[in-house]
């Protein structure tokens, strides 16, 4: 993410800590800012890496900053973090883990979410529980509904399949499908989503109350 203005670069999460520094390179972009969303390596495993070589600030949340390497700036959620021209709402989503958050940019009408929320799915519950779960994923959902949804693992058509059999006469998961079975045929992701879609096609953004939306992740984990 690049605020244009001031010339701030950020990235989201640091899994590959070597690819984001070619990437960087290619667009020649400096990173000054990373944004981390949970402790889990796949996420913060190149922090110190990319820390070293560009002096780059590490913001993570609070309730999960002994757990992430080389964090400078601590937030809860409520707080808003001061990104040039941008403001960067913090919003806590504890579920995947306790002190998960997620990033969400009013101005690019996008959030940042980690593995809270997949295109048709929700991440596994390794520390939190189903009500906090579905309190974050209401959190999210109350988002203006054009709010472009950006998720860290492209787990779609395994989501997919899975989503069919809870809804299976969901004609508007059918299409969504559709469309994704062809962006990845064509080795074309399907990140983005937004929170209309979501709401339309995720089971997870469709559970009624935390106690289903527990069932259904514990049938996702058998699945």
């Amino acid at each position: 993410m690049v605020e244009p203005d001031s010339g701030l670069c950020a990235c989201i999460d640091t899994p590959d800590g070597a690819e984001i520094d070619k990437q960087l390179q290619e667009r020649g972009l400096t990173l000054t800012h990373i944004l981390n969303t949970h402790h889990h390596f796949d996420h913060v495993d190149g922090n110190q890496f990319l820390k070293e070589k560009y002096g780059a600030t590490i913001v993570g949340p609070k309730r999960d900053a002994g757990r992430i390497p080389g964090i400078d700036i601590a937030l809860a959620g409520g707080e808003v973090f001061k990104f040039g021209a941008y403001d960067i709402h913090i919003i806590d989503t504890p579920g995947h883990t306790l002190g998960h958050c997620a990033y969400y940019v009013p101005h690019e009408t996008s959030v940042f979410v980690g593995d809270t929320i997949f295109v048709m799915g929700c991440g596994r519950l390794f520390e939190g529980t189903p009500k906090q779960m579905f309190e974050s994923l209401a959190k999210l959902a109350k988002l203006p509904t054009a709010t472009k949804i950006y998720c860290a693992h492209e787990y779609t058509l395994s989501n997919a399949a899975f989503a069919l059999t809870v809804e299976p006469g969901n004609q508007d998961l059918h299409r969504a499908i559709t469309e994704a079975k062809a962006l990845r045929a064509n080795n074309q992701p399907t990140v983005p989503t937004t929170i209309a879609l979501e709401l339309k096609t995720n089971p997870f953004m469709r559970a009624q109350t935390a106690e289903i939306l527990g069932a259904i992740r514990a049938d996702k984990d058998r699945f």
